[in-house]
């Protein structure tokens, strides 16, 4: 096995040049020799993204498997899980979501949804040989327009009427889709930025440079907010109307207060205001990653809902809206937070910056350091672990400390600092929190630098 190739947060990740060819015939394998050990599988489905390595690893997967294959094309990773959901079949999806694009991953799929630890360390298990069988599949175009009418009823009919939406596409597999969900919405959709060279867009640490186009974008069209995704469509990014991105754990909370969720499921990362709103009968965290919020959902109780700190929402229930049913969808997806947070703002008859003004006021900020190998990681944890209120000490008095996923310290004056590595790339988080946007954004730089002095 290629050493760049393993399981993160989601999926297996690596570099593209590691998984082309025959490790993709491996792991395509590996997963359904494994799913047949529990069970027959009738066929299998694949999607991908719109990296330049997709369509090349997309064929070396078909070729590793033995059994029928139906290819959904270019697609959203929830738009694949839905449709393997709806067949009753497993699903692969070939994508890297919003890693560089020197890399990409294979996100695997249970005919339930996607697969939990458990099921990797099967798949892992079941490595050998790698089959290279004629790169044969069936078409499936419907899947598509499926996963677009799942959401139909979602907003009341002309809800967004008179608005308008720009639509950041860049090289996102739901650029267009997205521009067809925002029409059917009533709202004016205006296409910014498309690429045809791949653009990782990351939307927990957005560039800079990348904020400020986005924002000028919203003057220079006269926005009501401006929308996209991350590669592959699982991760939401929503600037407001005066050009602020709202960071992808508040659309979580407003996503789960529009749709009346009892239960929020989350990682240790997200914003402490979930708790503070009290909307919510239940909050369970858990570690960052879909696997673990996936199982987190599986102790909730009524309506059921998961997010992640970058905005991907897991539907753990069915709900009822407007008259209709949207069935449970147990992966992250961006279209259902992002439809949901411009319905809330519709039913408040709020500018999208004023419905955000409604919750707790707790400022959380998050970035990383690039290139930083898991052995340099380490160091920093380890200095942590030894001398944390010595390392600390200019921020404050250490109240409590996490270790659910990396080290998460609060203050006694309620700032937090938290380090964790990244499951799919060689980069250390930091994420802070505070009342206050200035202090979030002071934590922020002193936790990079700070830890760029241990780690580089």
């Amino acid at each position: 096995m290629s050493n760049s190739l393993k399981f993160g947060t989601s999926g297996l990740r690596g570099l593209a040049t590691d998984l082309a060819g025959a490790e993709s015939r491996r792991y395509a394998a590996a997963f359904l020799r494994y799913l047949r050990s529990r069970g027959p599988v009738a066929e299998l489905l694949i999607g991908r993204d719109l990296r330049a390595s997709s369509p090349a690893i997309s064929a070396a997967v078909i070729a590793g498997l033995d059994a029928p294959v139906i290819d959904c094309g270019a697609l959203p990773t929830p738009a694949v899980a839905l449709e393997a959901m709806r067949r009753k079949a497993p699903a692969i999806m070939v994508t890297g979501s919003h890693i560089p694009a020197d890399r990409n991953g294979l996100k695997f799929y249970r005919a339930d949804g996607e697969i939990d630890k458990a099921d990797e360390a099967g798949i892992l298990a079941a490595l050998g040989d790698a089959p290279d069988l004629a790169p044969t599949a069936t078409p499936e175009p419907a899947a598509l327009p499926r996963y677009l009418d799942r959401y139909t009823h979602l907003l009341p009919p002309g809800a967004l009427r008179g608005k308008r939406i720009g639509v950041w596409q860049h090289s996102s597999v739901a650029r267009d889709l997205f521009v067809d969900a925002v029409t059917r919405t009533g709202a004016d959709a205006i296409p910014l930025g498309r690429s045809d060279i791949f653009i990782p867009v990351d939307t927990e640490a957005v560039a800079a440079d990348t904020a400020q186009q986005l924002a000028a974008w919203v003057r220079e069209h006269s926005l009501d907010a401006l929308i996209s995704t991350d590669g592959d469509a699982d991760r939401p990014l929503l600037v407001d109307e005066t050009g602020q991105l709202v960071r992808g754990d508040i659309i979580g909370i407003l996503t789960a207060r529009f749709l009346g969720a009892d239960t929020v499921v989350t990682p240790v990362t997200s914003n402490s205001s979930i708790e503070g709103t009290g909307h919510f009968a239940q909050v369970i965290r858990t570690k960052v990653g879909s696997p673990y919020v996936i199982a987190g959902m599986a102790e909730g109780q009524g309506t059921i809902l998961g997010f992640e700190a970058n905005g991907g929402v897991l539907l753990g229930s069915d709900v009822a809206i407007n008259g209709a049913t949207i069935s449970a969808l147990p992966t992250r997806d961006a279209l259902l937070p992002i439809l949901s947070v411009l319905g809330a703002a519709h039913r408040a008859g709020t500018t999208l910056s004023q419905l955000v003004a409604t919750l707790p006021p707790r400022i959380a900020r998050s970035d990383r350091l690039e290139h930083v190998p898991q052995e340099r990681t380490a160091l920093l944890l380890a200095r942590l672990a030894d001398d944390a209120e010595g390392f600390l000490a200019p921020q404050g008095t250490i109240k409590t400390v996490s270790t659910l996923d990396g080290l998460r310290y609060e203050f006694a004056s309620g700032d937090v600092i938290h380090y964790r590595p990244s499951g799919n790339a060689p980069e250390l988080r930091c994420y802070t929190e505070a009342s206050t946007a200035a202090r979030a954004d002071e934590l922020l730089a002193w936790g990079l630098k700070s830890a760029e002095a241990v780690v580089r």
